[in-house]
């Protein structure tokens, strides 16, 4: 995504970024929302509850028109309305552990996920209806990392830790245990070292490798 081709409106502490379109609207629904999800969590990492950074994001498409102050025209307007749409606040109250809360346009939606040109699928949103002021709409949100707004409950006295645990190789998951008092407190995931416990993978190209955990040592042990 080539941001030099993007215009920026600032508005308080809301953006509007208009882009050309070009081919790459998928992109922008797909690869862009989950690094922007990346970044946001790499941020809020080392703050306190209070002070992380939370995010609702609005796509549309449609034309805009260069006015005298900023952008003008329908789609703009639009854009605005699902901005401040009741679904993207409530779905990060009822996530609070998201970063993150995107709401499509049906436009954008259908053009994009429902024609199949994202790695998302259709089962990744839920479908809502805005109502803001005199603009009137069906949209598609999209809580990433926590799925749709509609997510089944946890069982009691459970956590979402966002990514099932990994059992070492070998060892059935069942049998996994968390450390000691000291260490982290997710059940399935230890911090104990095992040199006998080697896994290499090689790969080729991109890799998601959200959740995993890597470690590092030199050839001499």
């Amino acid at each position: 995504m080539d941001r030099t081709q993007w215009q920026i409106q600032c508005k308080g502490d809301e953006q509007l970024a208009v882009r050309p379109l070009d081919g790459g609207e998928p992109r922008l629904v797909d690869d862009y929302v989950r690094h922007l999800v990346a970044e946001l969590r790499e941020y809020n990492a080392q703050r306190v509850p209070q002070a992380r950074m939370r995010l609702r994001a609005a796509l549309h498409q449609g034309l805009v028109e260069l006015a005298d102050n900023g952008f003008a025209g329908t789609a703009v307007v639009a854009t605005a309305r699902l901005l401040n749409a009741p679904p993207l606040y409530e779905a990060l109250a009822a996530h609070p552990g998201a970063d993150l809360a995107v709401l499509l346009s049906d436009d954008v939606y259908r053009s994009t996920v429902a024609g199949g040109h994202t790695a998302m699928s259709p089962g990744d949103f839920t479908r809502v209806a805005v109502q803001v002021k005199e603009y009137e709409a069906t949209a598609w949100l999209h809580v990433p990392a926590h799925g749709t707004a509609t997510a089944a409950p946890q069982e009691p006295g459970t956590a979402d830790t966002g990514s099932p645990a990994v059992p070492a190789p070998g060892e059935p998951a069942a049998g996994r245990r968390g450390p000691a008092a000291g260490g982290t407190d997710r059940v399935g995931i230890s911090n104990a070292y095992s040199a006998e416990n080697i896994n290499v993978t090689n790969v080729a190209g991109a890799v998601d490798a959200r959740g995993a955990v890597f470690g590092f040592g030199s050839a001499g042990g």
